[in-house]
C-alpha cells in the first residue's frame, strides 16, 4: 500500500540515540544518561497513593472529553497560586500529555497548508506534528545574542497564521520575559497569527519565576503538562488553556481523537497538584546539577553555551569540535558512555554543530557524566 505525503516525518533522533545507549546497557556497559529530557524521579508519592486508592473503588472508565471537573478546577486555581492569574476553569481541558495538545490545538486552529513558526533550535516534535497534519513549519532562525528565542522582528514577511513559542526553551532552557514575550504576542496579533504559548518546562526555573502568556492576553492557547515539573512522564496527561470560544471547538475534535485523556492519569494528576513541596526538592537537585554543568562543560572543552534560566537542558554550539553532530553524539557514548542528543534534533539547518545536554539525572550521574566527558575530550587533543 502506499503512504501518504503527510507520514514522511523525520525520526526523532533523541529516540534513536535512547536506542543506541539501551543496546549499549543490555551488551553490559554502564551508560551515563544526558540525552532524554526525562526526571530521574519517579510521580510524587500522593499521587501513587491517590492512583492506588481510586483504582480499589472506581472503574476508571471514561471520563468527559474536557477531562475531569476537578482537575480542571485544581489546574485554574494553579494560575492563581502561580501567576495570580484569575482563570476560568472551564477554558481548561485535559489532554494525553502535552503532544496530544499540540494535536488539538493544530487542528483546531490552522488550515491545511497554513505557516506556522516556530523557534530553532526549537522541540522537535512540532515540525514534524505540523508536517503530518499537512501544515507547513517555518523556522525561525534564533540569534545568539536574543538567547536563541525568537524576537518580534523575526515575524516580518513571513506570512504567517500561527507563531509557537517556548520559555524555558527546549534545548537551550532559556526564557521570554515579560516584555519580550508581550512583544511577541503583539507582533504576532499584528500579522493576524495565532498565538501558542508552550510552557510544559514551567515550574522548572533557577533565578527568575517564567511568565505565562495568560498574564499578558487571553487571546492565545497555552499548553502545559505533568511530565516536566510534577515528574509523571510516562503517565501522559497534560493540559491546554484555550479562550473561552474555542473550547467547544476542541472538545469537538478531542471527543473523536482520544475520546479522554486516561482517567488513571487525571486522578494522579489531581494528587499531584497538592505535591508541590516534594517537586521543589527535586528542583533543587536541578539546580545543583545545573551549576556543575555550567563549571564541568566548559571544562571539558564545550565552552560556548547559553546559560539556561530553567528547564533541565545546556546547549553547546561545537562548531570547533565537528561539523558531524550526529557521528560526534555516537563518538561519545561509544567512549565516553555518555550519551548526548546532536543538534540535528532542534535545527536542521546548523544543528550538524551543536549537541544538547541533559542534567535532569541524579547528581552522582552528572559529576560522572561531566568527569568522562572531560577524559574523553582531552584524549581527542
Amino acid at each position: 500500500m502506499r503512504n501518504s505525503t503527510r507520514s514522511n516525518v523525520d525520526p526523532f533522533i533523541v529516540m534513536d540515540v535512547m536506542e543506541a545507549a539501551r543496546k549499549a546497557e543490555e551488551a553490559g556497559r554502564h551508560i551515563i544518561h544526558m540525552e532524554v529530557g526525562q526526571p530521574s524521579t519517579g510521580a510524587p508519592l500522593g499521587a501513587r497513593r491517590a492512583l492506588a486508592s481510586a483504582l480499589e473503588q472506581d472503574a476508571l472508565g471514561y471520563t468527559v472529553a474536557l477531562g475531569l471537573p476537578a482537575l480542571r478546577q485544581r489546574i485554574a486555581q494553579l494560575y492563581g497560586e502561580w501567576y495570580n492569574v484569575d482563570l476560568n476553569p472551564d477554558r481548561v481541558i485535559i489532554t494525553p500529555g502535552s503532544s496530544g495538545a499540540f494535536l488539538l490545538g493544530f487542528t483546531a486552529l490552522f488550515d491545511s497548508g497554513d505557516r506556522i513558526g516556530i523557534g530553532a533550535p526549537g522541540y522537535p516534535s512540532y515540525r514534524q506534528i505540523l508536517k503530518a497534519l499537512g501544515l507547513t513549519p517555518v523556522d525561525i532562525q534564533t540569534a545568539a545574542e536574543n538567547r536563541l528565542q525568537p524576537v518580534a522582528a523575526n515575524l516580518s514577511g513571513l506570512n504567517l497564521a500561527g507563531l509557537m513559542v517556548a520559555s524555558p526553551a527546549n534545548p537551550t532552557g532559556t526564557m521570554l520575559g515579560r516584555d519580550a514575550l508581550g512583544a511577541l504576542i503583539g507582533a504576532a496579533q499584528d500579522h493576524g497569527a495565532s498565538f501558542i504559548s508552550d510552557e510544559i518546562y514551567h515550574g522548572l526555573e533557577y533565578e527568575a519565576k517564567a511568565v505565562t502568556a495568560l498574564e499578558l492576553t487571553d487571546d492565545c492557547y497555552v499548553i502545559n503538562s505533568f511530565s516536566k515539573f510534577f515528574s509523571m512522564t510516562g503517565w501522559r496527561v497534560g493540559w491546554m488553556v484555550v479562550p473561552e470560544d474555542h473550547v467547544r471547538v476542541v472538545e469537538r475534535i478531542a471527543q473523536n481523537m482520544f475520546i479522554c485523556a486516561p482517567h488513571a492519569s487525571q486522578v494522579a494528576a489531581l494528587a499531584a497538584l497538592d505535591c508541590q513541596d516534594e517537586m521543589r526538592q527535586h528542583l533543587t537537585v536541578y539546580a545543583r546539577n545545573r551549576d556543575l554543568m555550567l563549571q564541568g562543560l566548559p571544562k571539558a572543552g564545550f565552552t560556548k553555551i547559553a546559560p539556561p534560566d530553567g528547564a533541565f537542558y545546556v546547549y553547546a554550539d561545537v562548531t570547533d569540535l565537528t561539523q558531524d553532530s550526529r557521528a560526534f553524539a555516537a563518538e561519545i557514548l561509544e567512549k565516553a558512555g555518555v550519551a548526548v542528543t546532536p543538534g540535528l534534533d532542534f535545527d536542521p539547518i546548523r544543528g550538524a554543530t551543536t549537541l544538547r545536554f541533559s542534567y535532569a539525572r541524579s547528581t552522582a550521574d552528572i559529576e560522572e557524566g561531566l568527569a568522562r566527558l572531560e577524559t574523553f575530550m582531552a584524549s581527542r587533543v
